[in-house]
């Protein structure tokens, strides 16, 4: 990320925070190089576990050269997904998790790498976010692939699939 783009980026991450200058203090000054933000202001952030986020990922940036803002937590295990705010009271799914308006998240500062958080789309300062429509198709044809690769690695291993006509035992 450039310097005025990172820039933009934090001038768009600090709006909405309760008090701006604290925020960047915090970025400065903090050895982790993170700082609480609000959500549900400017954005909603879904959160996937990190063995579909990152097929999730990949889909939306076969479809979008930039789908908007998203972050890796605690060693990829967790992935954030920036929405528009107000999309995490409508969302419906099973194994994601959201912080909307009443939450915080830790966010790390743009275009600098820190510890457990850090950007693997980093926000532009334009405002973009994930388009939720599209996440949902990308999480599907993710969760397809995953089934179909572990169906692959169980056949390799000689599992015999079972037959669809035969009663399966009780």
């Amino acid at each position: 990320m450039n310097g005025s783009g990172a820039k933009s980026a934090v001038e768009w991450l600090v709006s909405v925070a309760p008090d701006p200058e604290a925020c960047r203090w915090e970025w400065e000054r903090n050895p982790l190089g993170v700082a609480l933000l609000p959500a549900g202001r400017l954005w909603d952030v879904l959160i996937l576990p990190g063995e579909l986020g990152y097929p999730t990922l990949d889909v939306l940036t076969r479809v979008v050269d930039r789908p908007g803002p998203v972050l890796a937590d605690f060693g990829d295990a967790r992935m954030g997904f920036f929405v528009p705010p107000g999309t995490v009271a409508r969302w419906v799914g099973t194994g994601v998790r959201g912080a909307g308006r009443g939450t915080w998240i830790v966010v790390p500062f743009p275009g600098r790498s820190t510890g457990a958080v850090r950007w693997l789309i980093p926000p532009d300062g334009s405002g973009t976010l994930v388009d939720p429509a599209l996440l949902e198709l990308a999480m599907h044809e993710a969760a397809a692939r995953i089934a179909r690769d572990a169906r692959a690695e169980r056949d390799a291993w000689g599992a015999a699939p079972r037959d669809p006509d035969e009663p399966h035992p009780e």
